[in-house]
């Protein structure tokens, strides 16, 4: 396409994205061409010589609007510098002109008509596979399951009730303070995920602690596949671009590199975000006279960008003034007083212990029931009445009442394992080895107490023996894994170097088949690691990963695991455990830890084990202790006498046995019901695994491959291989590699294994594919062969497809209301509409294809016959739209009516709703009937059925 044709002004229509209605060129940049798309407000840059873009151009007899509404029928085309006017008339039969750059931006245009009279016919195939492609996707962007059924995860009923109840917030901010292993991070992404795919959001800022990068990376990329920037130092030092951060959707960094880089942060602040994602939020400090570095700068960014999500797993374990500094981030104007904030906390403690004994009895005692009257006042007196005379609905009805008046209950969602079921039971196995002489003369270092092995080898001489040759523990683990011989066993060692050392043990030393894990490896190597280990008829027994290499990933399909060394942090043990200690675990986990006896190792073993109780439980006061003992265990590691080791060991355990007797006398039911869901996360996850035993989306993708000509074969059970042919037909379908990708539609198979793809509704490779079938013209024109005895030869018919359009932001998801459903009609000879008898995969199957040439040769034939009933076609469907955009307005008028009549009246009960909620909830009604009332119907496809 020559480069000076493209000229500002001109209007264009994206062939990837007809969605965002018609574009006006703004400007020629070198190779780099901006398109802007006022219907929606978009803003897109292509390259000059790869634009999908079609030029819009209208011609004699064509209806065009102006931005002001009034329509022109065009009499003749001119073409200035580049720019197209109109002539012609208008409603009042007047003389004028129109030039290109007043069009209406939600102009429509009949480019399958167009196609037909063309000769750009299709073959018959393609128009069925159109038809789907717009009944699935109505469908889906009306399920309640949109950004939540597709994650490669088990479904889990609290993970999913505060994803749901999170994510259709407009811009939320709440606090996720699930305990660990309960999976914040998965909440975390399934709600950038769904705001995502309805456009409640676009552009994300993840904030971690460095160590935590790169297994966000993993879990964003494995389990969503959402395609994270990693930022650091010398990414944004090598970019040439302005501003890197404009660069990419979502933005991973760490805070501890952002905190130090000044040009970094201005940078970020210009960039622009919806949701801003914070983990380890607990460790932002904050005091009423000082905070943090990092603190103030989460703080700057929370009151610059409209969502928040705030991720801890400890919100009031470093005490009451630190839970409150989190708070205080999401809403300042909301919790700006400790003081205050210290007094309600108290109020509504006696209210969540009288609703934990209506929910443990069934009843209330006469103190339960007047320190609820007094929280509710008169207004509940008639349901308390109800609840004493035994109403089991009233019941129901009180405990929502007080939920919806919690203090934090909007903001704070917390889980915890006393009150999640599925968790799996430890059993801890110790196996003291004697210390062998060759690490007994090690000199002092950072890794010789706990680690020797690494000691000993950076020191040895070529000719010394390899450590893994006399370190008792490697004896130990080959034995081991020969009694565990028909399981699967998992091995973690805190470095990378150990767990290469040890595999090449095991080979040679045992031929036991083994492989490793670890953060050298890339992100495709680990895949394959992984998958060896995960195949049960012909991997390997045991995978041995290092610290690192083991983040983000789930071997849950494995119940033995080998802590060949102990990490010198108890929330790292924790991560290690967590591997295999998830809900929906199906075994108990046997834990197998060797260690050397009269060594550091041994004691930090006792320290785990007696003070922390960290093996056989969680320790949610784990990372409290190691503050508070930190100085004394560390010396105590590096040598003390036996006294002083006993009494720290039990102060150690005397202080967890009362914050954990603190925090379960603390346990806020109340919160937890909320953050649980009553019930409700558990109907989600009944429907996803409804949806997941459909066969609708394998028979789909197949009719999509075949189209593409994409290859499939089968690689093993509930798995296929996919590859392009020689026959493909479009190299921009999302095949995801050039050569080839397995992939499955089974759940469990992409939870063992995570090198195959995870195909759902929600796959980038589904989602794209119906992209390139809806957003072009593919399958829009057919002409067929009809074979049925009841008609006669000759006889025609007319089926066309129409969908009613709205052009409009994403973020209003106006496509929930009027979703793309196609409005078929079926046309005889005498203009009779046969949809409503004649149902589409019945007439479909009774088609044979035509050849091209004599298609085309047919419709020029019948050309003023067909444009007559393209009109009378129209005019049949206008009535259904009308409908169909007057029942959109009114289920969009009562749904935000009713959540901003029910938030209006909660805010006056709990200051925790914000007006800004509400707010954005009325624009988001008055926008949306805006936009509703400037839908129109688009004739999507044709099909000309000729009966032989």
């Amino acid at each position: 396409m020559a480069q000076q044709q493209y000229q500002p002004g001109q209007r264009w229509i994206s062939d990837s994205e007809a969605e965002l209605g018609l574009g006006t060129i703004l400007a020629q940049d070198g190779r780099l061409l901006t398109v802007l798309y006022p219907a929606t407000g978009d803003t897109r840059q292509y390259a000059l010589r790869s634009a999908p873009l079609t030029r819009v151009r209208f011609a004699p007899g064509d209806e065009i609007t102006h931005f002001d509404g009034w329509k022109l029928i065009v009499r003749e085309v001119e073409d200035v510098d580049g720019l197209l006017v109109y002539h012609g008339l208008n409603a009042d039969n007047e003389e004028c002109t129109l030039p290109e750059t007043q069009l209406s931006n939600f102009i429509q245009f009949r480019l399958a008509s167009d196609r037909l009279f063309a000769g750009q016919i299709d073959p018959f195939s393609w128009f069925a596979l159109r038809y789907h492609s717009l009944t699935h996707r109505s469908r889906i962007l009306q399920s309640p399951l949109w950004g939540l059924g597709g994650v490669r995860a088990q479904p889990i009923p609290h993970q999913l009730h505060i994803a749901r109840e999170v994510a259709d917030r407009m811009a939320p901010r709440v606090l996720l303070a699930d305990e660990v292993g309960l999976g914040k991070t998965i909440e975390a992404g399934l709600v950038i995920h769904r705001q995502l795919l309805t456009g409640r959001a676009n552009r994300v800022l993840i904030l971690v602690p460095e160590n935590l990068q790169h297994q966000w990376l993993v879990e964003m990329r494995r389990r969503f596949n959402l395609q994270v920037a990693l930022f650091d130092a010398e990414r944004f030092a090598e970019s040439d671009a302005d501003n890197p951060f404009e660069d990419t959707q979502l933005a991973l960094v760490a805070l501890e590199w952002l905190k130090d880089d000044d040009k970094a942060q201005n940078a970020l602040f210009a960039a622009g975000w919806d949701l801003l994602v914070v983990d380890e939020a607990h460790h932002l400090v904050w005091h009423p006279e000082q905070a943090s570095p990092q603190y103030v700068l989460v703080e700057q960014l929370a009151a610059a960008i409209p969502g928040v999500l705030l991720l801890t797993a400890t919100p009031e374990q470093l005490g009451q003034d630190s839970h409150f500094a989190r708070l205080r981030l999401l809403d300042p104007s909301r919790f700006h007083d400790l003081k205050a904030f210290r007094a309600e906390s108290a109020n509504y403690k006696p209210v969540a212990e009288a609703v934990q004994e209506l929910l443990d009895e069934g009843r209330l005692s006469d103190q339960a029931h007047r320190t609820i009257h007094e929280f509710l006042g008169d207004e509940g007196e008639a349901l308390l009445a109800a609840v004493t005379d035994g109403d089991i609905q009233a019941s129901g009805r009180l405990v929502r009442e007080l939920l919806d008046r919690h203090g934090t209950g909007r903001v704070l969602f917390r889980n915890t394992r006393a009150a999640v079921r599925g968790f799996p039971e430890r059993e801890l196995h110790a196996y003291p080895l004697a210390s062998p002489d060759e690490y007994m003369e090690l000199p002092v270092s950072e890794h010789a107490e706990l680690y020797p092995e690494l000691g000993y080898q950076a020191g040895a001489q070529e000719e010394e023996p390899r450590w893994w040759s006399f370190d008792p523990r490697t004896e130990w683990l080959i034995d081991t894994l020969k009694m565990l011989k028909q399981f699967k066993v998992l091995v973690i060692c805190a470095h990378a170097e150990t767990a290469l050392d040890l595999e090449e043990a095991l080979r040679v030393r045992s031929g036991i088949p083994a492989t490793v894990f670890h953060e050298g490896m890339s992100i495709l190597e680990r895949d394959r690691a992984a998958a060896y280990f995960a195949d049960e008829e012909f991997g390997a027994q045991v995978l041995i990963c290092s610290e690192i290499g083991s983040e983000g990933r789930n071997f849950q399909f494995a119940h033995h695991l080998v802590l060949f060394d102990l990490p010198a942090h108890p929330d790292l043990l924790e991560q290690r455990i967590g591997r295999l200690d998830r809900i929906g675990q199906q075994h108990r986990i046997q834990l197998h830890v060797p260690y050397l006896e009269n060594s550091a190792q041994e004691r930090l073993f006792q320290w785990y084990h007696q003070a922390l109780n960290a093996f056989l439980n969680t320790c949610p006061t784990g990372n409290a202790l190691q503050h508070q003992f930190g100085p004394q265990l560390l010396e105590q590691l590096e040598g003390g006498d036996d006294h002083q080791w006993e009494t720290l060991l039990s102060n150690a355990r005397t202080e967890r046995e009362r914050l954990e007797a603190e925090m379960h006398s603390g346990r806020d039911r109340l919160l937890e019901l909320n953050s649980s869901g009553a019930g409700e996360g558990q109907s989600l996850v009944e429907a996803i695994l409804e949806q997941d035993d459909e066969y609708a989306l394998p028979i789909y993708m197949e009719e999509l491959f075949n189209a593409f000509g994409i290859h499939s074969e089968d690689h093993s059970d509930n798995a296929l291989i996919l590859r392009p042919s020689e026959k493909m037909l479009d190299a921009s379908f999302p095949l995801g590699d050039d050569e080839g990708v397995t992939i499955t539609y089974d759940r469990n198979q992409a939870l063992a294994r995570e090198d195959m793809q995870f195909l759902t509704w929600e796959h980038p490779m589904v989602q794209g594919g119906m992209d390139l079938v809806l957003s072009g013209a593919m399958g829009n024109t057919s002409v067929a062969l009809i074979k049925n005895k009841a008609l006669k030869p000759g006889t025609v018919l007319l089926e066309l497809l129409f969908v009613s359009d709205v052009v409009a932001p994403r973020a209003l998801q106006l496509s929930r209301y009027l979703p793309p459903v196609a409005l078929r009609c079926l046309l005889d000879a005498k203009g009779n509409d046969l949809a409503a008898k004649v149902g589409f995969e019945t007439l479909n199957d009774q088609l044979e294809s035509v050849p091209r040439i004599s298609a085309n040769k047919f419709v020029q034939a019948q050309r003023d016959v067909l444009a007559t009933q393209f009109n009378l076609a129209e005019t049949k469907i206008q009535p259904r739209h009308a409908e169909r955009v007057a029942d959109a307005k009114h289920r969009l008028t009562a749904e935000l009516d009713e959540e901003i009549a029910r938030l209006t009246a909660l805010q006056a009960v709990n200051p925790s709703v914000r007006d800004s909620e509400i707010d954005a909830l009325r624009h988001q009604r008055e926008d949306g009937l805006s936009y509703l009332d400037k839908a129109s119907l688009r004739l999507e496809a044709i099909r000309v059925l000729v009966a032989g």
